[in-house]
């Protein structure tokens, strides 16, 4: 059995394992959900509650950007896995790339809709590091020193994706380029630009925003932007 034939078993492994917490995410079981327009493909509206559309496409970071060059970069995948990774470039790329269009999402209330994406669907990258039983969420960290944390029944979504081409180009350097993670279903804040490695924990904990007030959880339709306590 190849890498690929091993990738796609695990894959449908995981699904298995992880389709009935998926189904009831919010995202996709809300039946109160919370804005305008005709649903989207998983029966949402298509703007969130508070969300304006727009045709551009804001840049928002820490503050710093780092710039990797493809020789450089590195992406670590470990914790709580069975067969932890660290892919150069050349070994991201050579791994299923999946197509998908989606919207993005910023908890600052602005939404660019249907962004043609590819990459790699974070449930093959799990499929290839095989996660623990012990394992129920990912933290995401960015070579910027950014992280964020997010169930894996959230991660392991079919349009969760590490990207590195937006809009038929190259993902740009200012949106986290070379490649960054999407989280379509939950606020953008969810998804670490410029990003380095992908923690599997056996337990949940907060990361940069949500240590700083920002919901654990992050669901658009719900206006969950922030923390109620």
């Amino acid at each position: 059995m190849d890498k690929l034939d091993r990738i796609i078993e695990a894959r449908m492994k995981l699904k298995s394992r992880f389709e009935e917490k998926i189904r009831n995410t919010p995202s996709l079981a809300d039946n109160q959900p919370q804005g305008t327009g005709d649903p989207n493909r998983h029966g949402m509206p298509k703007l969130p509650v508070g969300q304006i559309k727009t045709e551009k496409w804001p840049v928002l970071d820490l503050g710093y950007k780092p710039s990797v060059s493809l020789d450089r970069w590195r992406l670590y995948i470990d914790g709580e896995v069975e067969n932890p990774v660290v892919l150069k470039w050349e070994d991201f790329m050579a791994l299923p790339q999946t197509e998908d269009v989606s919207d993005f999402h910023c908890v600052t209330t602005w939404s660019r809709m249907d962004i043609p994406w590819v990459g790699v669907r974070l449930l093959d990258l799990a499929a290839l590091v095989q996660p623990k039983d012990t394992a129920s969420h990912i933290m995401f960290y960015g070579y910027d020193t950014y992280s964020t944390n997010v169930p894996l029944a959230e991660a392991l979504k079919p349009d969760v994706m590490v990207v590195h081409t937006a809009d038929n180009q190259p993902l740009p350097h200012d949106h986290g380029g070379p490649a960054r993670v999407i989280t379509p279903q939950l606020y953008a804040w969810k998804g670490a630009k410029w990003i380095k490695r992908i923690h599997f924990m056996k337990e949940d904990k907060p990361g940069f925003w949500e240590e700083r007030g920002y919901s654990n959880t992050g669901y658009p339709w719900r206006n969950d932007r922030y923390d109620e306590e």
